[in-house]
């Protein structure tokens, strides 16, 4: 007999029925992109229910309370991608979503003495970088300008399903002649789009896509230091250097971002990166959806004899019925773990089991006593001060110290100098830690998977990096260590494991140019839709990318409720 839980609420104790029901959409993951996918489908009428594997949902855009009092965005910490659509289409606002902008945004103290500060104010910008060059001050703002230009043709392409040929099998004659005459409409789009750009700067463009950052910056700027704080934006979670080709492309998420309308500003989240997944949740409930916690799917349930999805077997052995399934794991989880042996094309399984899943990240959540006393600025006592605010560059002066930390992962190692991102969210958010006391995320670069100097199992060796990471804080804001109260850290096994990110990378895969659009997660499968008849991925491994953006999921949702008005016209 099939098993069904009919509940609304978040946990399965208490909601459990046995009842033969077929749902109309079932969703593997409640990260973010899963439950978003669920809030569009229920608004659309579909019965949806939503199978997450661990106690609470949110996936890698959670809220945890590891040490009392102190509660953490334990994976994501920073808000700015999620798709303005989605906040407005879901009202995000009406159910509990609050964002604090960040200003200033960002801040690198050096070792001479000096400091940078860079923020969405212009007059400050200037007066900054001028510290370090009159020239990159007067450059910076044209930098600006020409990101936000390719930021705004970016943005037809994040918010739309790729224009992926139809698979003929699949399609009726009318079907096929209808998605011609889209395709042709989105091309149309992004060739005006092109023109009303022009050709020096879709030449620029193409450059930007193609460079490594460090060629981008170099052409661009002279002081060290702004082009390293820059830099940090397009090699953070890859195991990328400032030096590797296509580099340039991740430069763009240094803007492609907003908060309330305002291009380029990054936010915490009141209560932390949870509650983007809360509110997200709440509007998928009030639209009717089912979630569900502590439900792992084993397997997806094939029918052999069509290779259509049935539904999903759970760890526990209950089967869940639905002809529609949708995957918010990696890839390489759907398909290698999920999918049962022989259903898969060897082709595309042998494309799948390629994948770039190499990820350098590090992520430590930690609860202190007091704020960091930067050597470079006057003591602020116990109230955060500009410094405090937004992102905090450590270890990193010059893009050279990068390509050393990055080149010592490539050899194995964990990197002897890593390049932190320090963030301080309780600077801003009084709701997440006990008066007086902070929480602060660093996120560390570059840490391999497996390090040929030692194993992440071993607690003496993680104890070692950690306190390597402390000390390097200490040189810039003495006696940081001693205000430590307590930790949590996840290397990359750790990622996995904790968060089935498959190597620990937090994109559901490398997000070079041979890995987006058409590309993303294979060729000829980019429109969400898989070989698998009903299966669809609306993760972060397909279509647009990674970070806590909920385009895949949107695109995804679109595409599924498109197939299953074709079906029902055609039965």
């Amino acid at each position: 007999m099939w098993r069904r839980y009919l509940s609304s609420s978040s946990s399965r104790n208490g909601v459990q029925g046995a009842v033969e029901k077929k749902w109309d959409a079932v969703i593997v993951g409640g990260g973010h992109n899963g439950l978003t996918a669920a809030a569009y489908l229920a608004r659309s009428g579909l019965s949806v229910a939503v199978l997450e594997r661990r106690h609470l949902i949110g996936g890698a855009a959670v809220t945890e309370e590891l040490i009392p009092g102190f509660r953490f965005s334990r994976c994501s910490y920073l808000q700015s991608l999620l798709r303005p659509s989605i906040i407005r289409e879901l009202e995000l606002g009406r159910h509990g979503l609050t964002m604090l902008k960040r200003i200033p945004s960002s801040f690198t103290p050096c070792a001479d003495g000096r400091y940078l500060l860079l923020g969405p104010d212009s007059e400050l910008n200037h007066s900054e970088i001028s510290k370090f060059s009159k020239k990159d001050a007067d450059a910076y703002p044209r930098y600006e300008n020409q990101l936000l230009k390719f930021c705004n043709f970016m943005d037809l392409l994040l918010d739309s399903p790729t224009p992926e040929s139809l698979h003929g099998d699949r399609s009726s004659f009318t079907e096929r002649m209808k998605d011609k005459l889209q395709k042709s409409a989105f091309w149309s789009r992004c060739l005006g789009k092109a023109m009303s750009m022009g050709q020096k700067d879709m030449v620029d463009f193409m450059d930007l896509l193609l460079s490594p950052s460090s060629k981008v910056l170099n052409n661009w700027f002279e002081g060290d230091v702004l082009k390293a704080t820059l830099a940090t934006d397009a090699v953070i979670g890859s195991m990328a250097s400032v030096h590797t080709p296509g580099s340039g492309y991740v430069l763009l998420h240094h803007v492609m971002g907003e908060t309330d309308g305002h291009r380029g500003v990054w936010s915490y989240v009141e209560g932390g990166m949870g509650s983007v997944s809360s509110a997200i949740s709440n509007a998928a409930k009030e639209a009717g959806a089912h979630i569900i916690t502590n439900a792992e799917v084993a397997q997806l349930m094939i029918n052999e004899d069509s290779e259509t999805v049935n539904g999903v077997l759970l760890k526990d052995g209950t089967l869940v019925h639905s002809s529609t399934v949708l995957s918010n794991a990696t890839p390489h989880h759907t398909f290698t773990e999920l999918v049962p042996q022989n259903v898969l094309p060897e082709d595309f399984q042998l494309t799948i089991r390629n994948l770039d899943y190499n990820s350098g990240t590090t992520k430590i959540n930690l609860a202190v006593d007091r704020l960091p006393q930067f050597k470079c600025c006057n003591p602020c006592g116990s109230e955060a001060g500009p410094e405090h605010m937004g992102t905090i560059h450590i270890g990193a002066e010059s893009m050279e110290e990068i390509d050393a930390a990055c080149k010592d992962a490539l050899n194995g190692l964990s990197s002897r100098r890593p390049v932190i991102e320090m963030t301080i969210p309780s600077s801003l958010d009084k709701t997440i830690s006990p008066p007086g006391k902070h929480v602060i995320n660093l996120f560390v670069q570059y840490t391999p998977y497996s390090p040929s100097e030692g194993s992440w199992g071993d607690s003496k060796y993680r104890e070692l990096f950690a306190n390597r990471c402390f000390s390097l804080i200490d040189e810039y804001a003495p006696g940081f260590s001693s205000s430590i109260i307590g930790y949590d850290m996840l290397t990359p096994p750790d990622l996995e494991r904790e968060f089935g990110l498959t190597g620990g990378n937090i994109f559901h895969g490398a997000m070079g140019l041979d890995s987006l659009f058409l590309m993303r997660p294979v060729k000829g499968w980019s429109d969400y839709r898989t070989p698998v008849r009903g299966l669809y991925l609306c993760g972060s491994g397909a279509h647009p990318g990674g970070g806590v953006m909920g385009a895949s999921c949107r695109n995804a949702a679109h595409v599924v409720l498109h197939d299953i008005k074709s079906n029902s016209s055609t039965a």
